[in-house]
């Protein structure tokens, strides 16, 4: 009886206080939560960077209406820069993903707008699901074969990229010689998002707790583990402060997205082409989450995983922490850079499926410089061009750090050059504060 209850006052122990230094104050209760105090700091500076905007705006930029068309906007940078979180933390980078993004676009839009509705008719439900399996087909043999020069050629990853971006934004000119390809197929720009690309109010509402019951799965699942390998724990509350702030960050942005009403005359339209009954009053929509942002969840929970739970995420960082030792450890590290690369052109088609929907049209100079907006956006998230440290989710905050800064510039009238000029500079902001984070570790 008593070795039972000397166990159990040992699984008990990581929870109760151990130092007055670690459990009081706001620095205490940071440790106690095991918060990554970049991410506080780049969740405090985009809502710093909101406020500012919406005071500059005149109340114009935290709405309904601009935060939808924010996250909608975000969406194909965000997808691409998880990728990019892989490449930098190998110690590589990827100059050509705009340019990739713009070929598989250009691509895409032949096959669906010129060459399927010869075949099958214009709008035929199987349009829509084989240009996206060309797209994805295409993108991942750029990335592979990329990957293939990098890894086993022994190429610089800086060189083959930079090569990339001429070569593929070059060859998504002779697609078409230049012209634009319109209109796309009806179902493919639902992935684009606007009025008809939405989940809707009831179906926002159901996604929203099904992610917030993912969020209580995952923090409660880390806590059990935690136990099974007798690891410190943190106190009951820590986890379920997390729990609390993280469903009501979900919440809040599914009622903001709710609350942005569809134009009369478009809930009109859309309920015509859906064949419902429009009431004498009107019919009163509400766009919910848009597609594309539905799009990045799943890709963020994908790579999250990736990158926490499978060997192919361990190897990843091991090789970014030391490429050296983790070759004579018997980690294949040209097979890994093979597969980063051949990943990231996967993740490059989506992008593209998302940029070209939302456009509704293809064109050769689509995705350009967004190979600058993903890299920044991956290092603003944190993610160290040193190697070896990087996050999914940071990732995605430092794309919508980015978009805030460029969209509420926009709405504020700033020339496009004072734009690129503030974006620079915090992207070089963003590089310095990490080697200030990383000596002060190394301290």
């Amino acid at each position: 009886m008593s070795d039972r209850v000397q166990s159990l006052s040992d699984i008990e122990q990581p929870e109760t206080p151990t130092s007055a230094e670690t459990r009081s104050g706001i620095t205490g209760m940071v440790r106690t939560m095991e918060l990554d105090l970049r991410l506080l700091g780049m969740v405090g500076a985009l809502l710093l960077i909101w406020v500012v905007l919406d005071l500059l705006t005149g109340g114009r930029f935290i709405t309904p209406r601009n935060l939808f068309n924010l996250s909608v906007q975000t969406a194909s940078v965000a997808v691409m820069a998880t990728g990019m979180v892989f490449v930098i933390v190998t110690r590589h980078i990827d100059l050509s993903v705009g340019s990739v993004l713009g070929v598989i676009a250009m691509v895409m839009g032949v096959v669906q707008a010129e060459i399927l509705p010869d075949l099958l008719g214009f709008n035929h439900p199987a349009n829509w699901i084989i240009t996206i399996l060309v797209g994805l087909c295409l993108g991942i043999l750029i990335g592979c074969l990329q990957g293939w020069v990098i890894g086993y050629l022994a190429v610089p990853a800086f060189i083959v990229t930079l090569g990339g971006l001429l070569i593929w934004r070059g060859a998504a000119w002779w697609v078409t010689t230049g012209r634009t390809v319109a209109p796309l197929d009806s179902t493919f720009i639902l992935f684009g998002g606007g009025v008809a690309g939405t989940m809707g109010e009831m179906a926002s509402w159901i996604f929203g707790a099904i992610m917030a019951a993912l969020v209580i799965y995952g923090i409660l699942r880390g806590r059990r583990r935690r136990q099974l390998f007798d690891f410190p724990l943190k106190p009951l509350w820590a986890d379920w402060l997390n729990i609390g702030v993280l469903t009501l960050a979900v919440f809040g942005f599914v009622a903001a997205m709710n609350a942005y009403p569809v134009p009369p005359r478009a809930a009109k339209r859309l309920a015509e082409a859906k064949g419902w009954a429009i009431p004498e009053g009107g019919l009163e929509l509400m766009h919910g989450i848009a597609i594309p942002v539905v799009i990045v969840a799943l890709v963020a929970i994908a790579m999250t995983i990736v990158a926490r739970r499978t060997k192919f995420g361990r190897y990843v960082f091991a090789i970014g922490g030391n490429p050296q030792a983790a070759e004579l450890s018997g980690i294949d590290t040209r097979r890994m850079t093979l597969y980063i690369f051949t990943l990231m052109g996967g993740l490059c088609a989506i992008s593209a499926v998302i940029a070209s929907a939302r456009l509704q049209s293809a064109a050769n100079d689509l995705g350009t410089l967004d190979e600058l907006r993903v890299i920044a956006a991956a290092v603003i998230g944190g993610t160290s061009l040193a190697g070896g440290i990087g996050t999914i989710y940071g990732a995605i905050l430092g794309a919508l750090v980015m978009q805030s800064l460029q969209s509420g510039m926009a709405l504020i009238g700033t020339n496009t050059s004072l734009q690129s000029i503030v974006i620079g500079f915090v992207l070089i902001l963003a590089v310095w504060v990490d080697q200030v984070y990383r000596r002060r570790i190394g301290e």
